[in-house]
C-alpha cells in the first residue's frame, strides 16, 4: 500500500509478515489493572481518599481481534483506555504487549512503543490541534520517529489523507475548516501513520452523524483488514459494538462483570447489567415484543463503592451474599466469563 512506503523514508514491516501469524497469537493481555486517583480537600492537604476508577480489570485481546468495552458513563472505560496506553500511570497490576511487560515503564522507554499503540478520541475537534495544519497533524509522528521529511513526508501524509477519504488539499486546511466527519478521517489518518497493531477508539463514532458513523466504521474494518490492526473499541452504542466486534466485555464502577464472544454475549447476556444495556437498545420493528429490565436509581461514586457485588444496589435479582461477598469473575462458556452470585 502507498502508505507504507515512500522514496527516501525508513521501511516500515509490510503487513503480508503478519499472514504467518495467526489470530490466536496474543496480542495484548491485562491483568488485575487499577487506576486510583488520590482525593484531597485542599492544596498540599493530607489524602482523603480515592477514586477507584479501574479496579481489577483483566482482558487478553489476540492479534486482528476487536474487543468492544460498554458500560454507562463513569465506569472507568476511558480511564482504562489512558492507562493501557501509559497516557495516565497505572496504580497496580500488569499490561503485556507481545508478551513483554509494559506496565511500570519509563517514559523514553515506552516512546519506541507509541509506533505500536495509537489512540482515536472521542471528540474529533478537541484532539486536533486547532493551530496546526492537517499536514502536520498527521505528519507529526512520523517525523518525530524519523520517518520521513522533506517531500516524502508529504507524499505520505497525502497518501494518509487519500486512504481514509480525504482530497490532498486538506493538509493545507486548518481543523476548523473541516466538518467533524472528516476531522474524525484526520483522527484515524493519523492513528494508522506509525503503521501500528493495536488501536484504541474511544468513543470514536459518538460525536458524528449517524450516516457520518456508517462511513467510519466502514473505514475502520477496511483498514483492519488491509493493516492487520487490533482494535479496542469504547461506545456506548451496542449495535456498533456488535457489527464491529469479535467480543464484548462490560464495564460497571471500575470492573468488568461480563465478558463473552460476540455471537454468545447478544444471544444470551447472563449479568443483570449486561440484559439491561442490551433491553434499552430500541428495536427497528415496533411489533416485536420486548421485556425491558429496568433498574433503579444511578451508578453509585467510584469514591465509595458498595461493598460486596457493586450493582448490587440496583440489581433487580440481588440476593443477602451480593451484599456482602463480591463474586467471583468465571467461566460460564468455552469464551464466555461473567461475574454474579445468581448466574
Amino acid at each position: 500500500m502507498t502508505i507504507l512506503y515512500g522514496a527516501g523514508m525508513p521501511e516500515i514491516p509490510d503487513p503480508k509478515e503478519y499472514t504467518a501469524m495467526t489470530k490466536d497469537e496474543l496480542l495484548l493481555k491485562v491483568e488485575n489493572l487499577k487506576m486510583y486517583f488520590p482525593l484531597q480537600k485542599g492544596f498540599m492537604s493530607a489524602r482523603k481518599g480515592f477514586v477507584y476508577a479501574v479496579d481489577g480489570v483483566s482482558f487478553e485481546l489476540k492479534r486482528g481481534e476487536t474487543l468492544g468495552i460498554v458500560g454507562e458513563s463513569g465506569s472507568g472505560k476511558s480511564t482504562l483506555a489512558k492507562a493501557l496506553l501509559h497516557l495516565i500511570e497505572p496504580t497496580e497490576g500488569t499490561v503485556l504487549f507481545e508478551g513483554k511487560d509494559i506496565s511500570h515503564l519509563s517514559y523514553e522507554a515506552f516512546r519506541s512503543l507509541r509506533r505500536d499503540m495509537q489512540m482515536i478520541f472521542q471528540d474529533p475537534y478537541g484532539s486536533l490541534d486547532p493551530r496546526m495544519k492537517i499536514g502536520d497533524i498527521v505528519g507529526e509522528g512520523l517525523i518525530i520517529h524519523g520517518l520521513a521529511k522533506g517531500r516524502a513526508l508529504e507524499e505520505r501524509v497525502i497518501a494518509l489523507l487519500e486512504r481514509v477519504g480525504l482530497l490532498p488539499d486538506a493538509m493545507k486546511r486548518f481543523p476548523h475548516e473541516l466538518s467533524g466527519g472528516q476531522r474524525q478521517r484526520v483522527a484515524v489518518a493519523r492513528a494508522i501513520a506509525l503503521h501500528p497493531k493495536l488501536v484504541i477508539g474511544d468513543e470514536p463514532l459518538s460525536a458524528l452523524d449517524v450516516s457520518i458513523q456508517a462511513q467510519i466504521v466502514n473505514l475502520l474494518e477496511d483498514l483492519q483488514k488491509e493493516l492487520h490492526l487490533s482494535y479496542l473499541i469504547i461506545s456506548h452504542d451496542l449495535s456498533v459494538i456488535e457489527h464491529m466486534c469479535d467480543k464484548v466485555a462490560v464495564m460497571y464502577l471500575g470492573k468488568i462483570v461480563e465478558e463473552g464472544g460476540r455471537e454468545e454475549f447478544y444471544r444470551s447476556p447472563l449479568h443483570p447489567y449486561s440484559q439491561s444495556l442490551l433491553t434499552s437498545v430500541p428495536l427497528l420493528d415496533p411489533d416485536i415484543p420486548k421485556k425491558r429490565v429496568v433498574l433503579s436509581g444511578d451508578i453509585p461514586s467510584p469514591i465509595n463503592p458498595p461493598s460486596g457485588c457493586r450493582f448490587h444496589p440496583r440489581c433487580p435479582e440481588k440476593i443477602d451474599l451480593c451484599q456482602n461477598q463480591e463474586p467471583v469473575f468465571r467461566s460460564v462458556g468455552e469464551r464466555h466469563r461473567v461475574a454474579c452470585h445468581v448466574r
